[in-house]
């Protein structure tokens, strides 16, 4: 039975947030998260119109203590990130996602926050195992996530295997440098976003 009419729920704008993580290894628990980084791309609304914001005005970054032992060196060599100091000084990450949870709802005040990222479900499979795992929820709920990469191969119809960054327009990339620092990557993500969301192919 279909809802009466104006009995539904008002579609709420959505703010995507850039996130990016770096890890030593392939999966959380037994891997850790070592550092990420978020920045405020731009807010959608219910009408269809994109705002997008400078992503380096409202940005987080922490750098995390790791939860185990192990480690894969090929991932560790990524970000460069040395592992034995972030064991001394690296952020709890009871902490750390505490404050990100908090950062979050304060960015996205009267929207609903959405985690986006290129591709998504790396980065998003470590978000949110560690902030069940260490706060007991996401701010972005079980399914706040946007992926990039299919929004591209969506919007450019062309098989998902066959995105790469290099096969794009080059009006859609950032020009800023692909560094491994997570708060860079989110921030040069973030100008992706933007330009996705813009494009028209």
């Amino acid at each position: 039975m279909s809802a009466p009419h104006g009995s539904r729920r008002k579609a709420r704008p959505s703010l995507y947030i850039s996130v990016d993580i770096e890890a030593d290894g392939p999966i959380p628990g037994p891997y850790s998260m070592l550092s990420f980084g978020a920045a405020v791309a731009g807010r959608h609304e219910p009408d269809g119109t994109y705002l997008p914001y400078d992503p380096q005005e409202r940005t987080f970054y922490r750098e995390l203590r790791p939860i185990g032992e192990d480690f894969v060196p090929e991932a560790l060599a990524v970000s460069g990130l040395d592992r034995a100091r972030l064991v001394r000084e690296g952020a709890e990450p009871a902490t750390a996602l505490a404050e990100f949870t908090a950062w979050v709802r304060e960015v996205a005040t009267g929207a609903q926050p959405v985690m986006a990222g290129y591709p998504a479900s790396y980065d998003w499979t470590f978000l949110y195992w560690y902030l069940l795992r260490f706060t007991g929820e996401s701010p972005f709920g079980h399914s706040g996530c946007l992926d990039l990469k299919s929004l591209y191969a969506t919007k450019a119809n062309v098989p998902l295997r066959a995105v790469a960054k290099g096969t794009m327009p080059r009006q859609l990339l950032s020009t800023r440098r692909h560094t491994h620092h997570a708060l860079d990557d989110a921030i040069e993500q973030a100008d992706l976003c933007n330009n996705l969301l813009a494009w028209e192919p």
